[in-house]
């Protein structure tokens, strides 16, 4: 039984590919490979319509600027579907998510857990 809906699929799925340094973006090329196939993993699940974002590869999470997280904000506001690999880094996401919008209703908090939770068992 797939815990993916056909409203799910009716959403624009979006890939976040993550490497924090440039050492991990010089080395760890398996890594991002794997990222980057999680797009076409999404396209075999029944996404039509999937979008990369790799802005910040090589940018450290800590106190800086990073303009596709921002991107990544803004559409999972508006009920865009996150694709991650690792649970791990899912929960690490969730808590930037938590921290960089202060203002988010209860509601919005809800959600976004329920979201967390059905991509950690997906």
């Amino acid at each position: 039984m797939s815990k993916i809906t056909p409203d799910h699929l009716a959403r624009c799925a979006y890939v976040y590919i993550r490497q924090s340094t440039p050492d991990q973006v010089l080395r760890n090329h398996e890594s991002r490979r794997r990222q980057y196939g999680l797009a076409d993993r999404a396209r075999q699940l029944g996404w039509g319509e999937v979008v990369v974002i790799d802005d910040d590869l090589g940018i450290s999470g800590s106190g800086v600027n990073r303009p596709g997280f921002e991107r990544l904000l803004s559409a999972i506001c508006e009920g865009g579907v996150v694709v991650r690999p690792e649970t791990e880094n899912l929960m690490d996401l969730a808590g930037s998510l938590k921290s960089d919008v202060p203002a988010a209703s209860k509601a919005q908090e809800r959600e976004a857990a329920r979201a967390a939770r059905r991509g950690k068992h997906q």
